[in-house]
């Protein structure tokens, strides 16, 4: 295929240079031309402006740092949408907002183009490697247009379904869970190191317990499917043992502000009379707050 590329960063760079070594013809921009170069002496051509890179493309991609970069570049002056032709389609791998990535499903809709949401989980070595795992929604005759690039750019594609915001809600979804991770983790580590634990010690734990292993994808299958009964462990339980790590917490001079959320949270449950359920039920007690569903049961 003709393929524009829009915005070679950390993760555009590579990606760019997987749809290239795919065999397309590539025509690439950014708004510093240097970091096309390499592309360019692989046979890319560099664009003057997003516009251009559009020109004449079957598909275009964009990737960009935020929803002020992807918006000026989608549909600003020389932008995306004023080069692409009708019926040609613009994917977006850039994790920006679900309202930006409605305006832009019908912006491009009004010109007759099509409109692809495709972010991407990885860091750029994943890129690199060909690594990432690519969620996709939009019309379905321009999903299944541009899927065999799409599934060049890493190991796995997921298709959501035809509204292309989808896609950045699965997204936005999927950091969010990266970043509360990462606060769990960064409590656990200093709790456990103020409390006289070596990092590594726990490390070992981690990674021999947690890391890779079924336990997550267990509960978020329970979740999934609402089956929180019969309880593998009571949510009174996990009450009891988040209250435990708050009190020696406390004793250690350790604030750790994601365990006293979920400590209110199971306490809400408790006092709701589901303390018997699976402590996974948290899933239906925050679904039914988010008017999806009936109590826990």
């Amino acid at each position: 295929m003709k393929v524009g590329f829009v915005g070679l960063g950390n993760m555009g760079l590579p990606m760019a240079k997987s749809l290239l070594g795919a065999g397309h013809a590539l025509t690439v921009w950014n708004r510093s031309p240097a970091r096309g170069e390499p592309l360019v002496k692989q046979g890319a051509r560099m664009a003057a402006t997003p516009a251009d890179a559009a020109r004449g493309a079957d598909v275009v991609f964009s990737m960009l740092a935020d929803d002020v970069a992807a918006e000026a570049v989608s549909v600003g002056p020389q932008g995306i949408l004023e080069g692409l032709g009708k019926g040609a389609v613009h994917v977006s791998s850039s994790t920006i907002s679900v309202a930006l990535s409605q305006r832009l499903t019908d912006a491009h809709a009004s010109a007759g183009q099509g409109y692809v949401a495709a972010p991407v989980f990885g860091r750029p070595e994943a890129a690199e490697a060909k690594q990432l795992w690519v969620v996709a929604a939009g019309a379905q005759v321009d999903v299944e247009r541009v899927k065999p690039l799409l599934q060049s750019l890493g190991r796995g594609l997921t298709v959501l379904g035809e509204r292309a915001s989808m896609a950045n809600v699965v997204k936005l979804s999927g950091n969010f869970l990266i970043a509360s991770m990462m606060e769990a983790l960064a409590e656990a580590f200093a709790f456990t190191r103020k409390s006289g634990v070596e990092p590594r010690q726990f490390l070992e734990v981690f990674q021999s317990v947690f890391a890779g292993s079924p336990i997550f994808a267990n509960y978020a299958r329970a979740i999934a499917e609402e089956r929180y009964s019969p309880a593998g462990f009571a949510l009174r339980l996990g009450l009891k043992d988040v209250g435990l790590v708050l009190e020696a917490a406390r004793a250690a001079e350790v604030p750790m502000p994601l365990a006293s959320l979920v400590k209110d949270q199971y306490l809400g449950g408790v006092a709701q009379g589901h303390g018997d359920l699976d402590w996974s039920a948290l899933g239906a007690l925050v679904a039914e707050r988010a008017g999806l569903g009936k109590p826990p049961r």
